[in-house]
């Protein structure tokens, strides 16, 4: 399913259990490596993804050389979001038209997200939606900047309070672009009790014209995090993804990998097998249920032929293929055509 399939449907519903739009976050992960990133592509494709998303910035756009970290010290020893930005910063416009047309070869979405004006006005001719991070959820003039594009824009949410993405989709709104939010906690990585995945259906109450995903930095662990999105009705599935996990930095150590993707789409598989249909209907395997374990109107003793049934004379037992106990009402009164024995289920052909 392309992205842009997901936003022209004009049935969605919030409710609704599907499977997800996975976008697996390659961010930085390539180091720098053209041919690296091609491999996570390949690798991204190969497990089952949907999209793959790079980070697009320059590390002098991006965090002033005094820029803290807010990243997990043991992990990631850099000391200034200046420094580590700069280490990954040399992939421009061809490095990604690139990975654009490999994307295209391997028949993969290809993402990126913009940092700056200058990279949002090249990506436009690459990107079908723009990705804004939850760092720039309060950024206005580079979301309206954005908006001018016309194109679907996918919004994290984390750090956030309701109000400050009340405030980002009435800016997007107010240009007619439309705008899917993703739940996500800004901790890398995040603690599992800290997830807070029912957040995804407040954001469901609170914007129920709006697509709504999930944008995960937990551990990966055995993917149960994004069942349990996907369970909770998260329509897009988002999360960093590496070719080795066990390499030093900030975004692989908390990334899925292949194996973890293919694990996920297969628990998922089954997932939805077992959660099956959303309309409630009595299924036709239930048919020996409805007729048996149901209850009948059963006679109390003999009733007499010509005799006003009352409701001495009833009671409720199985199997359910007389007059239901739902119409009892209809039958107490009824005058009787034959003898009805004790015990007898009681039929209509029984009654006048």
């Amino acid at each position: 399913m392309n992205i842009l399939d997901l936003f022209r449907r004009n049935n969605f519903c919030n409710n609704e259990v599907r499977v997800p739009y996975i976008i697996a976050e390659a961010g930085v992960n390539h180091e720098g490596s053209i041919d690296l990133a091609r491999r996570l592509i390949d690798e991204a494709k190969d497990g089952g993804a949907d999209a793959i998303k790079f980070q697009t910035y320059k590390a002098s756009t991006l965090a002033s050389k005094h820029s803290p970290p807010y990243w997990n010290r043991n992990k990631e020893s850099t000391d200034s979001q200046y420094k580590l930005f700069q280490k990954y910063d040399k992939f421009w416009r061809d490095e990604f038209q690139i990975l654009k047309d490999h994307c295209v070869q391997v028949d993969i979405d290809f993402m990126s997200t913009p940092f700056d004006l200058k990279s949002a006005d090249f990506l436009d001719d690459m990107v079908d939606v723009f990705k804004v991070s939850s760092s720039d959820i309060t950024n206005k003039p580079f979301i309206e900047y954005l908006c001018e594009f016309g194109k679907p824009i996918i919004l994290s949410t984390g750090a956030s309070y309701l109000h400050e993405v009340q405030e980002a989709v009435q800016w997007i709104d107010s240009k007619e672009v439309s705008v899917a939010l993703l739940h996500c906690i800004l901790n890398y990585p995040t603690d599992n009790d800290n997830a807070h995945l029912g957040m995804i259906k407040d954001l469901q109450w609170k914007f129920p014209d709006k697509i709504i995903g999930y944008s995960d930095h937990t551990l990966p662990g055995n993917m149960k995090v994004l069942e349990m999105a996907t369970m909770l009705g998260a329509v897009i599935l988002e999360k960093h993804f590496t070719h080795d996990k066990t390499l030093p930095g900030n975004d692989h150590y908390h990334s899925m990998d292949k194996g973890d993707l293919k694990r996920f789409k297969e628990n998922l598989k089954q997932m939805l097998i077992i959660l099956g249909d959303q309309n409630k209907y009595s299924l036709p395997s239930e048919l020996p249920a409805r007729e048996n374990a149901r209850r009948s109107l059963v006679a109390t003793r003999d009733i007499p032929v010509n005799n006003a049934v009352s409701t001495a004379d009833l009671t409720w037992k199985r199997p359910g293929q007389g007059i239901s106990p739902r119409n009892i009402e209809e039958v107490i009164g009824k005058s009787t055509i034959r003898e009805i024995a004790e015990d007898e289920v009681i039929q209509w052909n029984m009654l006048s």
